[in-house]
């Protein structure tokens, strides 16, 4: 990897660690970045010429895998015409009425350029319709690097954040309530103390940045009445679940329906778009039409536009979410098997998304339940499987993404790799 260890040595005297976002710089699994050149479908091919099964996804977008040549070519038409314009654009009203006719809780949308954008303008959103400035998160959900939203728990169940990040007021970071997940009867007791100051409760679809932390039913129904009767707005952060649960949204698999949802990711088709979206009430509370001030000067941009409908074309027409389950299925019966010796690690899937965890009998559903202990084991494992050639997100704590580009054959090869990681005991 000649050619990758040398541009990292370039890079890291102009980027700070080398990198331009922190979980690329492979602190926790050890090693140098590795410099990708291209990706073929299911694979990447690093700078260097080897070639590795992608099961990073560029952190989820791709879940047609690499250059679909439906994406491609939309993307190549629209930038022989040009790429961007600053005027409205015809893309932009395909996809939102894409958008507007496949989700019902969407009556209108906005388009962003990122999930952290979207967030954002949906947080200000509710606050311009409630009227009032406090916001309630969960320990383990990760909403983009919003200042009043990277928060770590107070002291007490019900008393307010303070900062986890060096620059963030202590001020904004006091607006923000945080709690554990799956904690019906903390929920409950928040709320009595809170709830009549709260604009909104903002929750991942399925928490997939700490861990894949799936939520009950009942915990889900029980944070939807408590916001119907405390009059704050319920917000499902979907860019990461979105377009990748077996009933297409977080919510549905939920039965229950937002106030507002923010998407990315797959409705970008890999390009940098975020969007937000809720009834039209809500919506219409967006300058010009209304008194909540958002902007974009890219926003809206015809290439992605045109990526993200390319994208969701695809997604329908082909079922996707039938595939992935599908293939889905196909990994789980070989992990059953390979992991049925193994006390150490376990797995978990929820639609397109995996995530290997470690030390539990049984999948955690709250960031407390997660074991500092795994980031050790899957760091080897890590570097086993890139000796292998596959790519694995350079996290524990991130999940493994699924794509239709993929194959049986594919994933048999993932699985007997980790067999092999078994047998050597990397894992145990």
């Amino acid at each position: 990897m000649k050619t990758s260890q040398a541009l990292y040595e370039k890079a890291v005297a102009v980027l700070p660690a080398g990198v331009n976002s922190p979980v690329r710089a492979f602190r926790s699994v050890g090693g140098t970045p590795i410099f990708m050149e291209r990706g073929e479908g299911a694979y990447l091919v690093d700078v260097d010429g080897n070639r590795y099964l992608d099961f990073c996804g560029s952190w989820g977008p791709l879940v047609l895998g690499h250059r679909h040549p439906r994406v491609t070519a939309a993307i190549e038409d629209v930038v022989s015409r040009g790429w961007t314009f600053g005027t409205p654009v015809a893309e932009e009203v395909a996809l939102a009425e894409m958008v507007v006719d496949k989700l019902r809780a969407v009556e209108m949308v906005r388009f962003v350029n990122s999930g952290t954008e979207a967030v954002m303008s949906a947080i200000r959103l509710a606050r311009g319709c409630t009227g009032r400035d406090r916001v309630l998160k969960f320990r383990g959900c990760y909403h983009g690097h919003v200042d009043y939203l990277l928060v770590d728990a107070g002291s007490g169940l019900a008393t307010f954040g303070t900062a986890s990040s060096a620059g963030v007021p202590e001020a904004f970071a006091r607006l923000t309530a945080t709690m554990p997940l799956n904690d019906p009867a903390g929920l409950a007791q928040l709320f009595e103390s809170l709830g009549g100051e709260l604009a909104a409760v903002v929750i991942e679809g399925v928490p997939a940045n700490n861990g894949l932390l799936v939520q009950t039913p009942e915990y889900v129904a029980q944070l939807r009445e408590l916001c119907d009767r405390y009059g704050c707005l319920l917000i499902f952060d979907e860019v990461l679940s979105g377009f990748r649960m077996p009933k297409v949204m977080a919510y549905e698999q939920y039965g229950v329906s937002p106030d507002l949802i923010t998407m990315g990711k797959v409705i970008g088709g890999g390009m940098p778009v975020g969007a937000y979206g809720g009834r039209a009430e809500i919506m219409q509370r967006i300058a010009p039409l209304g008194d909540v001030y958002q902007a974009g000067t890219l926003s809206g941009n015809p290439v992605a536009m045109a990526a993200g409908y390319a994208t969701l074309r695809e997604y329908y027409e082909s079922d996707v979410p039938g595939r992935i389950e599908e293939l889905g299925g196909h990994l789980d019966r070989g992990m059953q098997d390979a992991l049925s010796s193994v006390a150490e690690m376990g797995y978990l899937r929820q639609g397109s998304l995996f995530w290997l965890y470690f030390h539990r009998d049984e999948a955690p559903r709250a960031a407390e339940d997660i074991s500092g202990q795994g980031a050790e084991v899957y760091a080897r494992l890590h570097r086993f499987m890139l000796e292998h050639s596959i790519y694995l997100a350079p996290s524990s704590y991130e999940v493994g993404f699924l794509n239709t580009a993929m194959t049986e054959a594919d994933l048999d090869r993932f699985v007997e790799v980790l067999r092999a990681a078994v047998k050597e005991g990397l894992v145990q």
